[in-house]
């Protein structure tokens, strides 16, 4: 579906990217009373204050009055932060950490502290380029895709080539998902109506869940038709942009961000449906990013407005539960991303959702709200701490003695499957749903 796009320039309009440009009761709201340092990953690891969310606010304050200049130290200090938002949850007073912890990101970009040749390399290929690209992120994921499917990759890795990466690489590489045969354009048509229409629809499809988890676009329009809903998937959709806004690329957050609002016809819609927590939890804030943005401002608060996480959905509109097992009897147990629970504050209608599904006996996971390592890029970047936050999630999963883990972020979902390895699966809690409605219809579990 094309919608004709509002006349404007992207040049006319740049997001605030400094912390002195920010509304300072944003900036003075923290009360320091230290209710978030328990809940900080990086904080429990080295017990320092400028690790804690207390400690880096008190920075970016220190900052916004000038009272401190920005340096490298400072840049490493907000990129050791996982942006989990935790703390959010933790905080008593409400402070906004994710525009502060945004903010401050895109104020280290601007003063470019952290430049290194290679790195300004690989962030313009990827924000850039790769993640600002659809047509050249799918060509990038069909090669890979062929690399990988033809034998490839198994016959490299057997070679001993691979000795010849700089270290970073070499370990990264077993890691690497496998990429879908088919993309959501090809498994999902741009209009899927059901027998019965309640409601109507958008659908993102996202860009590593569009080349990684196609599969999971496809449940959840499955699981959405079986409720009612008419579902419209525009074409190539590509990134929304949180990606660009959690690594301090607010300008290209913003125009990925207008060209999301340009390809959906808000006014016929009921709501926007995503199903990747880390997605969710910016997509549901365009109106902060496009505040200033007179051509795009109104709509982004309409987007605001309707944007809503499958499970979120799923429960407002009161789900039919399937009356079929999706799987022979299986304990299973749930994973919750950061960005679903703490960023969006999503705990209870997942958990709505797997209770409903028969066949599965759901135990609690000990430390559920727990980030596990995989944080966006953080697990690249910050490989030694994601590698002890993955054990640590992969040992809570171990005591569950589940055969099973649901959670509901990309990230999320290559993270533990790597920390847990052969034995247990991961799923997304949609695709255990549209299992267990296509069971309905076939009876035979998948």
């Amino acid at each position: 579906m094309k919608i004709n796009p509002p006349s404007h320039s992207e040049t006319e309009f740049k997001p605030l990217r400094h912390l002195a440009d920010l509304d300072y009761s944003v900036v003075q709201q923290c009360m320091h009373c230290g209710m978030c340092l328990p809940t900080c990953p990086t904080y429990l690891e080295t017990r320092i204050e400028r690790n804690s969310p207390r400690g880096r606010i008190a920075l970016m304050r220190a900052i916004a009055d000038g009272d401190l200049e920005v340096t490298r130290e400072f840049g490493e200090e907000m990129y050791y932060c996982l942006g989990c938002l935790a703390c959010t949850t933790a905080c008593p007073a409400g402070v906004d950490y994710p525009k502060l912890f945004e903010h401050a990101r895109a104020e280290v970009e601007a003063h470019d502290v952290l430049f290194t040749p290679g790195r300004r390399f690989w962030r313009w290929l990827t924000l850039r380029q790769l993640f600002a690209k659809p047509w050249m992120l799918r060509a990038v994921g069909r090669m890979l895709w062929l690399y990988q499917a033809s034998g490839l990759c198994a016959l490299v890795r057997k070679s001993g080539l691979l000795r010849l990466l700089p270290a970073n690489l070499r370990n990264l590489e077993p890691t690497t998902p496998t990429v879908c045969r088919h993309f959501s354009d090809r498994l999902i048509r741009e209009v899927e109506s059901p027998s019965a229409r309640k409601y109507r629809v958008g659908m993102l499809t996202g860009c590593v869940q569009d080349l990684v988890f196609s599969d999971v676009n496809r449940d959840t329009v499955d699981a959405l038709l079986a409720n009612g809903c008419e579902v419209v998937t525009p074409r190539a959709q590509g990134c929304c942009g949180s990606l660009h806004a959690h690594n301090g690329d607010l300008e290209q957050a913003a125009a990925q961000a207008r060209r999301m609002l340009d390809q959906f016809d808000l006014d016929s819609l009921d709501a926007v449906i995503t199903n990747a927590a880390g997605c969710g939890s910016h997509l549901k804030h365009f109106s902060n990013l496009l505040e200033h943005d007179s051509a795009y401002r109104e709509k982004a608060a309409l987007w605001d407005a309707k944007a809503r996480d499958i499970s979120q959905w799923l429960v407002e509109i009161g789900f039919r539960k399937p009356e079929a097992a999706a799987s022979a009897p299986q304990r299973m147990t749930y994973h919750e991303a950061c960005h679903l629970c703490h960023g969006q504050g999503i705990s209870k209608q997942p958990r709505e959702v797997l209770k409903a599904i028969p066949g599965l006996e759901f135990v609690e996971l000990e430390n559920a709200t727990h980030c596990c390592g995989s944080a966006g890029v953080y697990n690249i970047t910050q490989p030694e701490q994601a590698a002890k936050l993955q054990t640590e999630k992969a040992v809570c999963i171990a005591k569950t003695g589940a055969s099973l883990v649901a959670t509901a972020n990309p990230g999320c979902h290559l993270q533990i499957q790597n920390g847990v390895g052969e034995g247990i699966e991961v799923r997304h809690p949609v695709s255990l749903l549209a299992a267990a409605y296509r069971a309905e219809k076939t009876g035979a579990a998948e």
